[in-house]
């Protein structure tokens, strides 16, 4: 008798042993279930790609395209008082930027490019395409520098294509 009660206590332990892992391994496929679909809520992840914001109507309002850069170079109305990074073109007229802290860059496409008058704070390089020839040139701060067709012997046309800033 004492043998068929420990057979049967063996059973019954046995048994809610199997009922333990069957439910854990129930809960863990759960828990997985839940996980993918808590992930499926979550919002994508925010990638920053660098690119100039509005650049498509300011492309439009002003013809020049502004692509990428850091945040420390930025359009700005001419009007708003010195300091400024100025590009002149013989298309475009005058355009400014604002240049915000230590160092700064901008991606850019200005046609027909002949001055650069760096800001009062900042240093900046310069880089410009004309065909087969790449002008760099490095402007002083506050300093107005012939750049594009008015520094090249040909007189070709030049794009700016890049601006690069240092206090």
């Amino acid at each position: 008798m004492k043998f068929a009660r420990r057979m049967g206590a063996a059973g019954v332990a046995a048994a809610a042993c199997i009922a333990a892992v069957v439910t854990v391994a129930h809960a863990d496929q759960a828990n997985v279930r839940n996980a993918a679909t808590a992930a499926d809520e979550l919002p994508p992840y925010a990638v920053e790609d660098f690119a100039y914001p509005q650049a498509d109507k300011i492309e439009a309002e002003l013809g020049i395209v502004l692509k990428r850069g850091d945040g420390h170079i930025t359009l700005e109305d001419c009007a708003t008082g010195g300091g400024l990074l100025e590009v002149y073109s013989r298309t475009k007229g005058r355009i400014c930027f604002r240049v915000t802290g230590t160092s700064g860059y901008l991606s850019l496409e200005v046609p027909a490019v002949y001055g650069v008058k760096g800001s009062t704070s900042h240093e900046t390089d310069v880089t410009l395409t004309a065909e087969d020839n790449e002008q760099n040139i490095s402007v002083a701060k506050d300093e107005w520098k012939a750049v594009g067709q008015s520094a090249d012997p040909e007189g070709r046309d030049h794009v700016l294509v890049e601006l690069s800033t240092s206090a």
